[in-house]
């Protein structure tokens, strides 16, 4: 009897023991350490969510999508989670679009998170993560997409991994279109499934760009340069298209063409924007501003005679036209129409240099136009104090002094509208508010403006520069231009290295569209503005004429 008590004594005395045991631990994690279970048990259930934004859309005046944001995901690893390396790097080598090689490599480092592709589409996520292998997971973005793909590549430029506009538009706007990321707090049940979601901070999506650009003359621009490079395999070609009493441009190609969901597959300086960033002497487009600053200033009309022989000496140099001829008579419009290099020169001579000079920058050349494009270059125009003996000779028929394509546009855009010098500009409204247009500043008077329209005429008619080029009920005005490119091997102009150029404007009279198309180092068959260029400016104007419902005139 004394035995059982003796067992039943020591059983009692464990359960006693076990029970202080129990009431001392359940006293040390209920006050004690109490705080830190309770931080743990809010870090397993409570989680903190980024809420991406929607970036802006971006979209051509029609309302065409250009560029649009679509939910996607970063898929990443945790390395060491992965038991399988290779088995999984075959899974997912076809679904994110990876090679396998890489995929292992990644899998297989020596760390704790890796990105193994960014910004998948949200269906080939949830496909990825559907799999539910351990050590993958996914993280919530938006992806930048170009639905027109080449369309206005260079113009729109590129998103980066971080969501960030890299070139472009997406660079220069990234504040407008970036929007603002949101963030939520998710609370977990025991298995994981979310049982509430609480929005601390909403995400703001980015503002909307429409711009002035319209999708079917930039596509039928970007269709013209491919074929001019078929035929005359250049460096790169550009092409705008502007309305000249606005500002507003309706087209800015450039070739080669990049396709903007893949930049990295373009060839080397591609996706450059070359219609603000190529600096080049414009060649004969540049006669303009001598003449029209000798227009201006009275020392000169449209009919006004001058004595042409076939060269022209300026101080150490021997300037020849393009063509040999002997001595001649030509009025102030048939040196514009025939492009004389010496009787531009002597109306340059009329204005002299300081004068010259202060045209060359009345129409805006030696500063950036102002367009909403990153990139753009300001050109060279050198003072008067550094004009060389030969500067006279040089300047006043395009050489000598840098300039842009969209200077050159701007500065035609004048001549077109009567003599307002505007910024160009591509962006129409934000969030649909419509931009205000800048008022522009007279450059040269109505009066002038008309006599160049009218003299510009004359390069696309019989003797002109351009004479085969036109469209049918529509009366053409304008400019070739070829010009040498200084080799910088040498420091010399180069015999075979040209950019050719025409820039012109219909219907004459009372210009509605202007069209610049800018040709570097065409190759096969001809280097000449008349041409290259001008027959390209002709194709793109057929089309946007009739298209824009521009009466013939």
């Amino acid at each position: 009897m004394a035995v059982v008590q003796s067992r039943i004594g020591a059983i009692f005395g464990l359960f006693f023991l076990l029970l202080v045991l129990a009431a001392g631990r359940t006293l040390y994690l209920g006050t004690i350490h109490s705080g830190t279970l309770r931080q743990a048990a809010r870090a397993q259930q409570l989680t903190a969510e980024t809420v991406p934004a929607q970036r802006g859309t971006i979209t051509d005046r029609n309302g065409i999508d250009l560029a649009v944001s679509e939910p996607a995901q970063d898929i990443s690893a945790t390395p060491y989670l992965v038991k399988e390396p290779l088995a999984v790097s075959q899974k997912l080598a076809l679904l994110l679009g990876v090679s396998q090689a890489t995929l292992l490599s990644d899998l297989s480092e020596h760390t704790g998170f890796v990105y193994l592709a960014r910004a998948v589409p949200a269906k080939a996520a949830q496909t990825v993560l559907g799999l539910d292998i351990a050590g993958i997971s996914g993280t919530p973005v938006m992806r930048r997409v170009y639905p027109r793909g080449t369309l206005a590549a260079q113009l729109l430029g590129v998103v980066g991994t971080e969501g960030n506009g890299l070139t472009g538009l997406e660079y220069s706007n990234n504040s407008l279109l970036h929007g603002r990321a949101g963030e939520r707090r998710v609370v977990s049940d025991a298995l994981g499934q979310p049982i509430s979601i609480d929005n601390v901070h909403p995400e703001v999506s980015g503002a909307s760009l429409s711009l002035t650009l319209d999708a079917n003359i930039q596509r039928r621009a970007e269709n013209v340069l491919g074929a001019v490079a078929k035929v005359y395999a250049p460096k790169d070609a550009t092409a705008i298209v502007m309305n000249p009493s606005t500002g507003a441009i309706l087209a800015l190609a450039n070739w080669p063409q990049v396709n903007a969901n893949d930049p990295s597959a373009a060839p080397e300086g591609a996706t450059e924007d070359r219609a603000v960033s190529f600096n080049y002497e414009p060649g004969s487009t540049f006669k303009v501003v001598a003449v029209s600053g000798g227009l201006e200033s009275g020392l000169i009309t449209p009919s006004t005679p001058f004595a042409i022989p076939d060269e022209i000496q300026v101080a150490n140099r021997t300037i020849h036209d393009a063509e040999e001829h002997g001595e001649e008579t030509l009025t102030t419009a048939e040196i514009l129409a025939q492009s004389s290099n010496v009787g531009a020169i002597k109306i340059g001579a009329l204005d002299g240099p300081e004068r010259f000079n202060q045209w060359v920058h009345k129409y805006g050349f030696g500063a950036r136009t102002g367009v909403e494009l990153p990139g753009e270059e300001t050109g060279v125009t050198l003072p008067p104090s550094e004009y060389s003996g030969s500067s006279m000779g040089n300047l006043p028929i395009g050489q000598g002094e840098l300039v842009t394509p969209m200077q050159m546009v701007s500065a035609y855009s004048a001549i077109a509208n009567g003599g307002i010098l505007r910024r160009p500009h591509v962006i129409g409204a934000v969030d649909g508010r419509p931009q205000p247009e800048a008022a522009g500043r007279r450059v040269i008077s109505a009066k002038t403006s008309a006599e160049i329209r009218t003299m510009l005429k004359g390069v696309l008619a019989p003797g002109g520069t351009a004479s085969e080029v036109s469209i049918p009920g529509y009366e053409l005005a304008g400019k070739t231009g070829t010009a040498s490119k200084v080799d910088p091997a040498t420091g010399e102009y180069s015999e075979t290295a040209y950019v050719a150029s025409f820039i012109g404007f219909a219907p004459a009279k009372d210009p509605k569209l202007l069209c610049a198309v800018v040709v570097d180092e065409p190759q096969n068959g001809s280097i000449y503005g008349g041409t290259v260029a001008a027959p390209a400016f002709g194709q793109i104007m057929s089309f946007a004429l009739p298209y824009l419902r521009i009466p013939p005139g």
